[in-house]
C-alpha cells in the first residue's frame, strides 16, 4: 500500500507498462453519422515517462487522452491503466478510480471563477472527503507553491494571468497525488515565455515521479518530451523515443 499525502492508503500502481492500449477502437456517433477517431491502437507508456502526443486536428490525439482517463470508453479494445482494466469498471468505480490516479490539465484552465486559488485546488480532495478542511487547505497552499504561486493563494481567477490560471489547473490535478497526469493542450492559450514556463512546470512533475502524457500542436515543446508519438487519422505513426 502508498500512503497519500494527507494520509490516506490507496492501493499501489505498477512500476512498468502504467498504460497499455490494446487495438483500441472509438467510434463517435451523431444520428446515423460515424466518426471513427481511433482505428486500433496499441500504446505503452511506462511509469514515470514523459510523453507528448502529436498530429494533426481530428487525428485523435484527445480522444487518446480521453480513453486514458476514463473520460471516454472505447468502442473496441482494452485500455488498461494503473494496474486496472477500465472496461471492468462500471461508472461509479471509474469516477473514483479517476479521482485517485489521473490528473487532468485542460487546455482552457476550467477554474471556477467564484472559488480562489487555493478553493480551486482543494475542489479534488473536497469530492474525495480527502483530510480535515485545514489538512486540505495547506495541501493547496503546498501545491500552489510548488507551481510558483505561493503568493497567490487568495487571488481569484480574473486577478490571474492565464500563465498563472494554467498553474492553478496543474496544481488541481495534483491534488490527490495521482500517479498520471494528462493534459490537452496545456500550453494552446499561452504565449512563448508563458508555455515554456508551463513545460517546466510539467517537467518538475515529471521528475518527482509522476508519469505525464501531453498532447500539444507545438513542436518545439513535443521535441522536449522524452518520447514523442505521433497520431494521424486515429493510428499511431511514429513513436520516437530520446
Amino acid at each position: 500500500m502508498e500512503v497519500h499525502p494527507l494520509g490516506v492508503e490507496h492501493l499501489s500502481v505498477p512500476t512498468e507498462s502504467m498504460i497499455q492500449l490494446r487495438a483500441v477502437e472509438k467510434v463517435y456517433r451523431t444520428g446515423r453519422v460515424e466518426f471513427p477517431a481511433l482505428r486500433g491502437v496499441d500504446l505503452d507508456v511506462d511509469a514515470g515517462e514523459f510523453v507528448a502526443i502529436v498530429g494533426p486536428s481530428g487525428s485523435g490525439k484527445s480522444t487518446i487522452l480521453n480513453v486514458i482517463s476514463g473520460i471516454d470508453r472505447p468502442t473496441a479494445g482494452e485500455v488498461t491503466v494503473a494496474g486496472h482494466d477500465l472496461h471492468q469498471l462500471d461508472e461509479e468505480e471509474l469516477a473514483i478510480w479517476r479521482g485517485e490516479q489521473v490528473g487532468i490539465v485542460f487546455q482552457f484552465f476550467q477554474l471556477l471563477p467564484t472559488l480562489t486559488a487555493r478553493e480551486n485546488v482543494m475542489l479534488p480532495l473536497d469530492f474525495a472527503s480527502i483530510g480535515s478542511v485545514r489538512e486540505r487547505s495547506d495541501r493547496a497552499a503546498e501545491l500552489l507553491a510548488r507551481v510558483g504561486l505561493g503568493d497567490r493563494l487568495d487571488h481569484f481567477p480574473a486577478e490571474l494571468s492565464g500563465g498563472e490560471q494554467q498553474r492553478v489547473a496543474i496544481a488541481r490535478a495534483l491534488a490527490c497525488d495521482p500517479s498520471i497526469l494528462v493534459a490537452d493542450e496545456p500550453t494552446g492559450n499561452l504565449d512563448t515565455d508563458t508555455a515554456d514556463e508551463m513545460f517546466a512546470v510539467l517537467d518538475t512533475v515529471n521528475g518527482d515521479g509522476t508519469t505525464v502524457v501531453y498532447v500539444t500542436h507545438d513542436r518545439r515543446l513535443a521535441d522536449r518530451a522524452h518520447r514523442v508519438v505521433s497520431i494521424r487519422d486515429g493510428q499511431v505513426v511514429g513513436d520516437d523515443r530520446r
